[in-house]
């Protein structure tokens, strides 16, 4: 691949913005080193919300049902009135609690850094969260394991993404559906990328986003 003029605008940018990048990807691993099993599991609801929503609108959601404590122990009528400012609410709210029953024990203690201290890479975690939650494919697998620390390898492919990859020329078009067998095929083609231009996959991540809503958040 080679560098394109829209590449040399888009590294001048990330020369102004990389302190900012790298600070808050320093924050997301801090978020597992130092932070709980509820701490996790928020960031795991989090992107359980955030499919065709904003996500500031859903880490409002996630940061006041915890505040109420419905998000660890609400049922799902309780949590609705909560999602009002996220899409599909009823069916996030039926997920949210069927995610609270995979991360609990017996006793109803939460287990969601332990279970994922279980895995090896983040390519295992991200595999059986897409096979075991509902709610979650490649994209917001992906998008919680970078909001924790974990996504030096792995790509978060929304739309906005996407837009740039086209721009950047790594890939020839946008797809109208990502297959996993895609998803892993233009993943693997913005790792090489990035290899050439020096800069990590959870940083070009956080750029693009930031070219787009000029704001590094989640």
């Amino acid at each position: 691949m080679m560098k394109n003029i829209y590449f040399y605008e888009v590294e001048k940018i990330y020369k102004s913005v990389q302190k900012d990048i790298e600070k808050r990807l320093e924050e997301f691993r801090e978020t597992w080193e130092n932070g709980s099993n509820k701490d996790i599991f928020c960031e795991l609801a989090f992107c359980i919300l955030t499919p065709q929503s904003k996500a500031r609108n859903a880490w409002k959601a996630i940061s006041e049902l915890r505040d109420s404590g419905a998000l660890f122990n609400g049922s799902e009528e309780e949590i609705v009135p909560y999602l009002n400012i996220v899409r599909f609410n009823n069916t996030k709210a039926k997920n949210l609690c069927l995610l609270r029953d995979q991360m609990t024990d017996e006793e109803g203690n939460f287990i969601t850094k332990d279970f994922f201290l279980t895995f090896e890479t983040p390519f295992e975690m991200r595999e059986w969260i897409v096979k075991n939650i509902r709610g979650m494919a490649f994209k917001e697998a992906s998008h919680f394991l970078r909001n924790v620390g974990f996504g030096e390898d792995l790509a978060i492919l929304d739309r906005h993404i996407l837009k740039n990859l086209l721009a950047l020329e790594i890939i020839d078009e946008i797809p109208k559906t990502i297959t996993p067998k895609l998803y892993k095929e233009i993943e693997g083609k913005l790792r090489e990328y990035c290899k050439e231009v020096n800069i990590s996959m959870d940083n070009i991540d956080l750029l693009l986003w930031y070219l787009e809503a000029k704001d590094i958040f989640k």
